[in-house]
């Protein structure tokens, strides 16, 4: 269990207990697109998953709003992922990064995202004002490398399977279950996928004008050969 302190817009600050965390992959709503990512991990020697979408289960401890992240080595990378969290004040939306270290998701993909802390914005929606016009959202995400934003990965959440399909495929009923988590899956990537000193992540609601947003730096520790 972790506990997490948000700001709730239109509500103030929430404080809830995160016991499950989720990570959801391969959630794409266009197979071709899927193809397209399940291709890119491919390149770099991680086996295609056995069915689709699939959900990784993952220590809730990962969670966390920090401006910074530590990793070991270069060989991790960041995502904009658009995320559910189920609480006492009902379902939230929020913006975070599925951070996975890359050379160990060629050994295993669930072992590889148990390594990275999980990144996610200190602001949440509450999901009910957005489900109305859901398939509106944009989702974004920068890298940054030697001081120098690019952008990372650009388009719309309707690339990715809705909350609520992402929540039936999961546990079969309509609704989440209180005090979990869930990574709702990514679109493709602008260019190289890889290492960045630094990723900003975005959530733009163009009907209600505003936006999630979420910077973290990633610290890059020694490893010993």
């Amino acid at each position: 269990m972790t506990t997490l302190r948000f700001q709730l817009a239109g509500h103030g600050p929430v404080t809830f207990d995160i016991d499950h965390l989720i990570i959801a992959g391969w959630t794409g709503r266009d197979m071709a697109m899927v193809e397209h990512h399940i291709a890119e991990l491919e390149a770099i020697g991680v086996a295609r998953p056995k069915s689709v979408p699939t959900f990784y289960r993952v220590a809730a401890a990962l969670l966390s709003s920090d401006a910074a992240i530590e990793v070991p080595g270069t060989d991790s990378s960041g995502e904009a992922e658009f995320v559910l969290f189920s609480t006492e004040y009902g379902l939230l939306v929020g913006i975070g990064s599925d951070h996975t270290d890359r050379k160990l998701e060629s050994y295993g993909v669930t072992v590889s995202k148990q390594m990275c802390g999980k990144p996610v914005g200190d602001t949440l929606w509450r999901y009910a004002d957005v489900a109305g016009h859901w398939d509106q959202l944009q989702m974004r995400s920068w890298r940054e490398r030697d001081g120098v934003p690019a952008l990372y990965q650009d388009g719309p959440v309707t690339r990715m399977l809705s909350p609520q399909e992402l929540i039936l495929r999961y546990t079969g009923q309509a609704t989440l279950p209180v005090g979990s988590a869930m990574f709702c899956g990514t679109q493709p990537i602008i260019g190289e996928m890889g290492h960045g000193d630094a990723f900003e992540l975005e959530l733009y609601d163009p009907a209600l004008q505003r936006r999630l947003q979420h910077r973290y730096a990633v610290q890059t520790l020694p490893v010993e050969g």
